[in-house]
Protein backbone atom coordinates (compact mmCIF):
# COMPACT_ATOMS: atom_id res chain seq x y z
CA UNK A 1 0.00 0.00 0.00
CA UNK A 2 2.95 2.16 1.19
CA UNK A 3 4.12 1.56 -2.67
CA UNK A 4 1.08 2.43 -4.15
CA UNK A 5 1.32 6.09 -2.71
CA UNK A 6 4.53 6.24 -3.49
CA UNK A 7 4.18 5.79 -6.76
CA UNK A 8 1.02 8.08 -6.96
CA UNK A 9 3.18 10.62 -5.55
CA UNK A 10 5.54 9.96 -8.10
CA UNK A 11 3.32 10.26 -10.60
CA UNK A 12 1.64 13.46 -9.40
CA UNK A 13 5.63 15.63 -9.24
CA UNK A 14 5.95 14.01 -12.57
CA UNK A 15 2.98 15.24 -14.51
CA UNK A 16 3.07 18.58 -12.57
CA UNK A 17 7.11 19.22 -13.82
CA UNK A 18 5.70 18.23 -16.89
CA UNK A 19 3.48 20.83 -17.05
CA UNK A 20 5.41 23.68 -15.56
CA UNK A 21 8.11 22.73 -17.37
CA UNK A 22 6.94 21.90 -20.60
CA UNK A 23 5.46 24.93 -21.22
CA UNK A 24 8.67 26.69 -19.91
CA UNK A 25 10.18 24.72 -22.65
CA UNK A 26 7.57 25.35 -25.07
CA UNK A 27 7.89 28.79 -24.65
CA UNK A 28 11.70 28.79 -24.35
CA UNK A 29 11.86 26.72 -27.80
CA UNK A 30 9.48 28.94 -30.10
CA UNK A 31 10.59 32.76 -30.82
CA UNK A 32 9.18 35.36 -28.73
CA UNK A 33 8.95 38.05 -31.74
CA UNK A 34 10.35 41.59 -31.89
CA UNK A 35 8.29 44.20 -31.22
CA UNK A 36 8.21 46.83 -34.57
CA UNK A 37 7.20 50.49 -34.03
CA UNK A 38 3.93 50.42 -34.95
CA UNK A 39 3.29 48.00 -32.15
CA UNK A 40 2.91 44.59 -34.25
CA UNK A 41 5.46 41.32 -33.45
CA UNK A 42 7.49 40.16 -35.99
CA UNK A 43 8.64 36.23 -35.43
CA UNK A 44 11.04 34.40 -37.41
CA UNK A 45 11.16 30.86 -37.43
CA UNK A 46 14.57 29.29 -37.83
CA UNK A 47 15.00 25.63 -40.03
CA UNK A 48 17.71 24.68 -37.36
CA UNK A 49 15.53 24.90 -34.76
CA UNK A 50 11.71 24.80 -35.29
CA UNK A 51 10.60 21.72 -37.06
CA UNK A 52 8.43 19.75 -34.59
CA UNK A 53 4.62 20.13 -36.70
CA UNK A 54 3.01 19.24 -32.92
CA UNK A 55 5.07 21.61 -30.51
CA UNK A 56 4.21 24.28 -33.21
CA UNK A 57 0.71 23.98 -33.11
CA UNK A 58 0.87 23.73 -29.57
CA UNK A 59 2.40 26.66 -28.98
CA UNK A 60 1.02 29.13 -31.28
CA UNK A 61 -2.60 27.67 -29.60
CA UNK A 62 -1.16 28.24 -26.21
CA UNK A 63 -0.63 31.04 -23.85
CA UNK A 64 2.36 31.99 -25.19
CA UNK A 65 1.85 32.96 -28.76
CA UNK A 66 -1.19 34.55 -30.21
CA UNK A 67 -2.94 34.62 -26.81
CA UNK A 68 0.31 36.15 -25.09
CA UNK A 69 0.44 39.20 -27.75
CA UNK A 70 -3.30 39.63 -28.08
CA UNK A 71 -3.14 40.40 -23.70
CA UNK A 72 -0.28 42.49 -24.10
CA UNK A 73 -2.20 44.50 -26.64
CA UNK A 74 0.35 43.99 -29.95
CA UNK A 75 -1.95 45.19 -33.82
CA UNK A 76 -0.71 41.94 -35.46
CA UNK A 77 1.50 39.10 -35.90
CA UNK A 78 3.99 38.87 -38.75
CA UNK A 79 5.11 35.06 -39.33
CA UNK A 80 8.10 34.55 -41.22
CA UNK A 81 7.96 30.61 -42.41
CA UNK A 82 11.37 29.06 -44.17
CA UNK A 83 10.10 27.02 -47.27
CA UNK A 84 12.02 24.14 -45.53
CA UNK A 85 9.33 24.40 -42.81
CA UNK A 86 6.23 25.11 -45.14
CA UNK A 87 3.93 22.71 -43.53
CA UNK A 88 3.33 24.72 -40.06
CA UNK A 89 1.83 26.87 -42.49
CA UNK A 90 -1.70 24.73 -42.17
CA UNK A 91 -1.39 25.13 -38.51
CA UNK A 92 -0.83 28.83 -38.79
CA UNK A 93 -3.54 28.96 -41.01
CA UNK A 94 -5.89 26.98 -38.55
CA UNK A 95 -4.98 30.28 -36.04
CA UNK A 96 -6.10 32.75 -38.66
CA UNK A 97 -3.02 33.71 -40.44
CA UNK A 98 -3.06 34.63 -43.82
CA UNK A 99 -0.07 34.97 -46.78
CA UNK A 100 0.90 38.34 -47.08
CA UNK A 101 3.89 37.55 -49.87
CA UNK A 102 6.92 35.20 -50.57
CA UNK A 103 10.31 36.01 -51.37
CA UNK A 104 12.72 33.53 -52.48
CA UNK A 105 13.13 30.99 -49.25
CA UNK A 106 10.66 32.38 -46.85
CA UNK A 107 6.80 33.21 -46.84
CA UNK A 108 5.08 35.88 -44.42
CA UNK A 109 1.91 35.70 -42.93
CA UNK A 110 -0.15 37.96 -40.78
CA UNK A 111 -2.99 37.83 -38.29
CA UNK A 112 -4.54 41.44 -37.35
CA UNK A 113 -5.20 40.89 -33.16
CA UNK A 114 -7.36 44.18 -33.13
CA UNK A 115 -11.36 44.49 -33.75
CA UNK A 116 -12.67 44.96 -36.81
CA UNK A 117 -10.73 44.42 -40.72
CA UNK A 118 -6.87 44.52 -40.67
CA UNK A 119 -5.34 47.85 -41.49
CA UNK A 120 -2.01 46.04 -42.57
CA UNK A 121 -0.18 47.70 -45.25
CA UNK A 122 -0.46 45.15 -48.19
CA UNK A 123 2.75 44.04 -50.40
CA UNK A 124 3.69 45.66 -53.47
CA UNK A 125 1.41 47.00 -55.70
CA UNK A 126 3.78 47.81 -58.67
CA UNK A 127 6.73 46.28 -60.56
CA UNK A 128 9.11 49.15 -61.87
CA UNK A 129 10.05 48.97 -65.48
CA UNK A 130 12.82 51.44 -66.82
CA UNK A 131 13.72 52.15 -70.49
CA UNK A 132 16.72 54.17 -71.61
CA UNK A 133 16.46 56.99 -74.68
CA UNK A 134 19.76 57.18 -75.56
CA UNK A 135 20.64 60.39 -77.85
CA UNK A 136 23.75 61.07 -79.52
CA UNK A 137 23.33 64.73 -79.53
CA UNK A 138 25.99 65.13 -82.28
CA UNK A 139 24.30 63.88 -85.29
CA UNK A 140 20.41 63.47 -83.69
CA UNK A 141 19.85 59.73 -83.58
CA UNK A 142 18.30 57.33 -80.92
CA UNK A 143 19.35 54.17 -80.03
CA UNK A 144 16.27 51.85 -80.35
CA UNK A 145 15.86 47.76 -79.98
CA UNK A 146 13.04 45.42 -81.67
CA UNK A 147 12.23 43.03 -78.78
CA UNK A 148 12.87 39.36 -80.15
CA UNK A 149 9.72 37.90 -77.93
CA UNK A 150 7.43 40.30 -78.91
CA UNK A 151 4.11 39.48 -81.27
CA UNK A 152 5.07 43.01 -82.71
CA UNK A 153 8.47 43.93 -84.25
CA UNK A 154 8.02 47.40 -83.31
CA UNK A 155 11.17 49.97 -82.98
CA UNK A 156 11.31 50.69 -78.83
CA UNK A 157 13.52 52.43 -76.35
CA UNK A 158 16.09 49.36 -74.68
CA UNK A 159 14.91 48.55 -70.57
CA UNK A 160 13.59 46.54 -68.23
CA UNK A 161 12.97 45.28 -64.92
CA UNK A 162 14.33 46.97 -62.13
CA UNK A 163 16.16 44.89 -59.12
CA UNK A 164 15.06 45.34 -55.68
CA UNK A 165 17.47 48.88 -53.87
CA UNK A 166 18.48 49.78 -57.59
CA UNK A 167 18.11 53.40 -58.36
CA UNK A 168 16.32 54.25 -62.10
CA UNK A 169 19.13 55.69 -63.53
CA UNK A 170 20.91 52.66 -62.65
CA UNK A 171 18.22 50.14 -64.20
CA UNK A 172 18.47 52.27 -67.52
CA UNK A 173 21.91 52.31 -67.83
CA UNK A 174 22.11 48.40 -66.77
CA UNK A 175 19.39 47.41 -69.16
CA UNK A 176 20.91 49.56 -72.29
CA UNK A 177 24.49 47.85 -71.56
CA UNK A 178 22.60 44.12 -71.31
CA UNK A 179 20.77 44.41 -74.24
CA UNK A 180 22.95 46.84 -76.73
CA UNK A 181 26.39 47.08 -75.17
CA UNK A 182 26.05 50.93 -75.36
CA UNK A 183 27.16 52.40 -72.24
CA UNK A 184 25.55 55.53 -71.35
CA UNK A 185 25.45 58.15 -68.24
CA UNK A 186 21.97 58.94 -66.64
CA UNK A 187 20.67 62.53 -67.30
CA UNK A 188 17.26 62.92 -66.53
CA UNK A 189 13.54 60.94 -65.97
CA UNK A 190 11.32 62.03 -69.36
CA UNK A 191 7.91 60.06 -68.49
CA UNK A 192 6.23 57.65 -66.01
CA UNK A 193 3.28 55.58 -67.25
CA UNK A 194 1.18 53.57 -65.10
CA UNK A 195 -1.00 50.73 -66.28
CA UNK A 196 -3.10 48.54 -63.96
CA UNK A 197 -4.33 44.67 -65.10
CA UNK A 198 -1.06 44.98 -66.85
CA UNK A 199 -0.43 40.80 -68.33
CA UNK A 200 3.12 40.93 -67.04
CA UNK A 201 2.92 42.25 -63.50
CA UNK A 202 1.31 38.88 -61.84
CA UNK A 203 -1.94 40.84 -61.16
CA UNK A 204 -0.15 44.26 -59.59
CA UNK A 205 0.25 47.56 -61.60
CA UNK A 206 2.84 48.47 -63.47
CA UNK A 207 4.79 51.52 -63.49
CA UNK A 208 7.38 52.44 -66.98
CA UNK A 209 9.94 54.88 -66.63
CA UNK A 210 11.57 56.68 -69.62
CA UNK A 211 15.16 58.29 -68.83
CA UNK A 212 17.36 60.27 -71.09
CA UNK A 213 20.49 59.09 -71.40
CA UNK A 214 24.18 60.38 -73.05
CA UNK A 215 26.03 57.62 -74.98
CA UNK A 216 29.55 56.68 -74.06
CA UNK A 217 30.12 54.45 -76.52
CA UNK A 218 28.64 53.82 -79.92
CA UNK A 219 29.28 50.22 -81.16
CA UNK A 220 26.48 48.26 -81.33
CA UNK A 221 26.67 44.88 -79.76
CA UNK A 222 23.18 43.45 -78.70
CA UNK A 223 21.94 40.65 -77.51
CA UNK A 224 20.27 38.08 -79.33
CA UNK A 225 18.57 36.58 -76.72
CA UNK A 226 16.81 38.96 -76.28
CA UNK A 227 16.83 41.48 -78.93
CA UNK A 228 15.73 41.09 -82.92
CA UNK A 229 17.42 43.96 -84.03
CA UNK A 230 19.48 47.17 -82.90
CA UNK A 231 20.00 50.39 -84.12
CA UNK A 232 20.57 54.15 -84.27
CA UNK A 233 18.14 55.73 -85.56
CA UNK A 234 17.23 59.13 -86.41
CA UNK A 235 15.47 60.81 -83.80
CA UNK A 236 12.59 62.71 -86.15
CA UNK A 237 11.96 59.52 -88.11
CA UNK A 238 11.66 57.54 -85.00
CA UNK A 239 9.05 60.31 -84.02
CA UNK A 240 6.74 60.06 -86.58
CA UNK A 241 7.41 56.57 -88.09
CA UNK A 242 4.60 53.90 -87.88
CA UNK A 243 6.94 50.81 -87.44
CA UNK A 244 6.80 51.81 -83.28
CA UNK A 245 4.47 51.99 -80.22
CA UNK A 246 1.97 54.57 -78.98
CA UNK A 247 4.63 55.66 -75.96
CA UNK A 248 7.72 55.51 -77.79
CA UNK A 249 6.45 57.63 -80.45
CA UNK A 250 4.79 60.39 -77.86
CA UNK A 251 8.24 60.19 -76.01
CA UNK A 252 10.47 60.34 -79.06
CA UNK A 253 8.25 64.05 -80.01
CA UNK A 254 9.25 64.84 -76.42
CA UNK A 255 12.78 64.63 -76.69
CA UNK A 256 12.63 65.92 -80.16
CA UNK A 257 11.02 68.80 -78.71
CA UNK A 258 13.86 68.84 -75.55
CA UNK A 259 16.57 68.04 -78.71
CA UNK A 260 15.76 71.15 -80.17
CA UNK A 261 14.26 73.86 -77.94
CA UNK A 262 16.45 72.63 -74.40
CA UNK A 263 16.82 69.93 -72.41
CA UNK A 264 15.28 72.17 -69.59
CA UNK A 265 11.95 71.78 -71.17
CA UNK A 266 11.60 68.25 -70.84
CA UNK A 267 14.21 67.51 -68.38
CA UNK A 268 12.96 65.90 -64.55
CA UNK A 269 16.75 65.48 -62.75
CA UNK A 270 17.81 63.80 -59.91
CA UNK A 271 18.27 65.36 -56.30
CA UNK A 272 19.76 63.76 -53.35
CA UNK A 273 18.17 64.08 -49.76
CA UNK A 274 18.62 63.45 -46.60
CA UNK A 275 15.50 60.87 -45.40
CA UNK A 276 14.04 62.01 -42.30
CA UNK A 277 14.85 58.36 -40.78
CA UNK A 278 18.67 59.03 -39.68
CA UNK A 279 21.88 57.81 -42.05
CA UNK A 280 19.17 57.32 -45.26
CA UNK A 281 18.86 59.29 -48.28
CA UNK A 282 16.05 59.12 -51.16
CA UNK A 283 16.22 60.54 -54.58
CA UNK A 284 13.78 63.22 -55.70
CA UNK A 285 12.89 64.14 -59.71
CA UNK A 286 11.87 67.29 -60.75
CA UNK A 287 12.19 70.40 -62.86
CA UNK A 288 15.08 72.37 -61.89
CA UNK A 289 14.61 75.10 -58.96
CA UNK A 290 15.85 78.46 -60.10
CA UNK A 291 18.53 79.07 -57.84
CA UNK A 292 17.11 82.19 -56.38
CA UNK A 293 14.52 80.01 -55.18
CA UNK A 294 17.05 77.10 -53.97
CA UNK A 295 18.82 79.28 -51.39
CA UNK A 296 15.61 81.62 -50.16
CA UNK A 297 14.95 81.15 -46.77
CA UNK A 298 12.32 83.59 -45.69
CA UNK A 299 8.67 84.77 -47.27
CA UNK A 300 10.46 88.38 -48.28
Amino acid sequence: MQRCGALWALGTVYRYARRVYGRALCSATWPQGKVDRFGGVSVRLLPSEHREEASFKSWLRGKYAVRRWKEEGRTAVWLHIPITLSGLITYAAMEGFHFHHAENDTSTLTLWLKEGPSRLPGFATHQVGVAGAVLDEDTGRVLVVQDKNKTLNAWKFPGGLSDPGEDIGATAVREVLEETGIKSEFKSLLSIRQQHNHPGAFGKSDMYIICRLKPLSYSINFCPHECLKCEWMDLQELAYTSHTTPITSRIAKLLFYGYKEGFHNIDLPVKTLPAVYSGLFYSLYHKELPAFYEAKTDLQ
